[in-house]
C-alpha cells in the first residue's frame, strides 16, 4: 500500500485582525481539503506493511532504537492531529451558528483559524521537533500552521525509517534464500563427488557460506537499518538501498565453489581419458630416455674428447602419483583425483620436454660429426665439377679429413681442423680455375 508524501503546508495570509466571512469560508474549507490529506496519510501509514512488521519483529541494534523513537512520534503525530480536528470541528461549530457570524464569531474564528489557541498537551516525547532544552511544560500552544509543520516534519522521519527498513526486508531475505536453495543444490552436488567438509577445500568453504547466510539473514530480520545505505543528498523518505556487500560476498564464494565441484564432475566425466593421456605422456617420456642412453653410449664410443652429458633415470615419482591416481579414480575419490590429476598433466608433459631435450644434448656430437662430412663430401663433388678431383694436395686433405672422421673414437676438434683446411685449399684452386675459365670465354667471343 502506498504511502503519501509530506501533509500540505498551511497556506494562510498573514493575519488580518479578524477575518471577513467569506474568508472563514474559504479558510475553513482549505483546512477540511488539509485535514482530509493529513488522515489519509496517516491512516497508509498505519497500514503500510514495513510498519506492521516493525511492530511485531524482535528487533535489535540501530533499527530497535529507530523504532523506538518512531513509535513515540506516530503516538505523538496522532496527538497533533487530534488538536488539529478539534480546532476544526470547534471552527465548524462557531461558523454554523449563523449565517451571517457576527464580529463575537468572527474574532473566535480568526484565533481558531490564524492565531495560537491550539492547545496540545505535553507527551515528552523526544520525536523530531520536540524541545530538547528549557523546563517542561504541561501543554504547548500552537497555530494551525506551526501544527501542520511539526506533523509534516515527524511523519517524514517515521516514513523514512518504515520505507528504508520494508525495502531492505524487500530486497535481501529474499535474495538470500534464493542463494541458500542454490547453496543447496551445490553442496548436494559436492557431496555426491566427495567434496565435504574437512576432506576438500571448497566443502570447508560451502560450510562458511552456508553459515554467513544463516546469520545473514538473522541479521537483516531483527536489523534491517544496519543494511541501508541512504541516498547522498536526496532528503526524501527511503531515498537510499541496501547495502548488499555481505550478500554479494557470498555469492561470489559460491559461484567459485560451484566452478570448482563442476570442474570435479568434468574429473569424473573425463578421467579414465585423462590418465590414458597421462600414461601416454611418460611412456614417451620414457621411450626417449632410452633412446638417449642408447645414444651417449653410441656417442662415448665414438666421439673423443667431447662432454656428453648424463641421461636421467625413468621418472619413478610420476609413476608412482600415477598409480595413486588410478586408485583414486577405481574408489571414485573425484574429489582427491581432480587437483592430482591436473598436476601429473603438467608434469609429464614438462617430463617429455626434458627427455626430448636430453636426447637432443645427448646426440649433439654426432650432428657435428654428420655436419663435418657432409660439408666435406659436398666440396670433394665441388672440385670434381670442375676437373680437379686429381689434385694431389686435395687428395692428400680430403683423405686426411675422412680418416679422422670415419675413424672411432673421432676427435671432432681436430677433425673439423682437416676438413677447414681441405675447404682452404679447395677454396684457393677453384678461384684462378674460375678466373682463367672466364678469360678464356672472352677470348673465343
Amino acid at each position: 500500500m502506498g504511502v503519501a508524501g509530506s501533509f500540505p503546508s498551511f497556506a494562510g495570509r498573514p493575519p488580518d485582525p479578524v477575518m471577513g466571512r467569506d474568508e472563514a469560508d474559504r479558510t475553513l474549507a482549505r483546512l477540511g481539503a488539509e485535514h482530509e490529506a493529513i488522515e489519509a496519510s496517516l491512516l497508509a501509514l498505519e497500514e503500510h506493511a514495513g510498519r506492521r512488521l516493525l511492530e511485531g519483529a524482535d528487533l535489535t541494534g540501530v533499527t530497535k532504537e529507530r523504532w523506538t523513537s518512531t513509535e513515540q512520534s506516530i503516538t505523538l503525530l496522532w496527538t497533533y492531529f487530534d488538536a488539529y480536528t478539534g480546532a476544526l470541528v470547534s471552527a465548524r461549530e462557531i461558523r454554523a451558528r449563523r449565517r451571517y457570524p457576527g464580529r463575537s464569531d468572527l474574532v473566535a474564528l480568526t484565533d481558531l483559524l490564524r492565531g495560537d489557541g491550539v492547545t496540545v498537551a505535553n507527551q515528552g516525547a523526544a520525536g523530531p521537533g520536540a524541545p530538547l532544552t528549557g523546563p517542561a511544560r504541561l501543554s504547548e500552544r500552537f497555530t494551525l500552521e506551526e501544527l501542520v509543520a511539526r506533523m509534516n516534519d515527524l511523519y517524514a522521519h517515521a516514513l523514512d525509517m518504515v520505507l528504508a527498513s520494508d525495502c531492505v526486508w524487500s530486497a535481501l531475505p529474499a535474495r538470500i534464500d534464493l542463494l541458500a536453495d542454490e547453496l543447496r543444490r551445490t553442496g548436494s552436488l559436492a557431496h555426491s563427488v566427495g567434496v565435504r567438509p574437512g576432506e576438500h577445500a571448497a566443502g570447508d568453504d560451502l560450510e562458511q557460506i552456508a553459515e554467513e547466510l544463516t546469520v545473514l539473514r538473522e541479521q537483516v530480520i531483527s536489523d534491517p537499518l544496519a543494511f541501508w545505505l541512504p541516498g547522498p543528498g536526496s532528503a526524501a523518505p527511503g531515498g537510499g538501498r541496501p547495502d548488499t556487500t555481505r550478500y554479494d560476498r557470498a555469492a561470489r564464494a559460491l559461484e567459485d565453489v560451484r566452478r570448482e565441484v563442476e570442474a570435479v564432475l568434468a574429473v569424473r566425466q573425463d578421467a579414465d581419458q585423462r590418465l590414458l593421456q597421462v600414461r601416454d605422456l611418460l611412456s614417451r617420456a620414457n621411450r626417449t630416455l632410452a633412446e638417449a642412453r642408447l645414444a651417449r653410449g653410441e656417442v662415448l664410443a665414438k666421439i673423443a674428447a667431447s662432454e656428453v652429458p648424463a641421461v636421467s633415470g625413468p621418472p619413478t615419482v610420476l609413476h608412482e602419483r600415477l598409480a595413486v591416481a588410478s586408485e583414486y579414480r577405481r574408489y571414485a575419490q573425484w574429489n582427491r583425483l581432480s587437483p592430482l590429476l591436473d598436476s601429473l598433466e603438467r608434469e609429464a608433459e614438462d617430463e617429455l620436454l626434458r627427455a626430448r631435450e636430453s636426447l637432443t644434448s645427448v646426440t649433439a656430437p654426432l650432428a657435428v660429426r654428420a655436419e663435418l662430412r657432409g660439408r666435406l663430401d659436398a666440396y670433394k663433388a665441388k672440385v670434381a665439377r670442375h676437373g680437379l678431383a686429381e689434385d694431389p694436395l686435395l687428395i692428400e686433405r680430403y683423405d686426411a679429413a675422412r680418416r679422422m672422421l670415419w675413424s672411432a673414437p673421432c676427435d671432432l676438434r681436430v677433425a673439423g681442423q682437416a676438413v677447414l683446411r681441405y675447404q682452404h685449399a679447395a677454396t684457393d684452386l677453384l678461384t684462378p680455375h674460375r678466373r682463367g675459365g672466364n678469360d678464356g670465354q672472352g677470348e673465343t667471343s
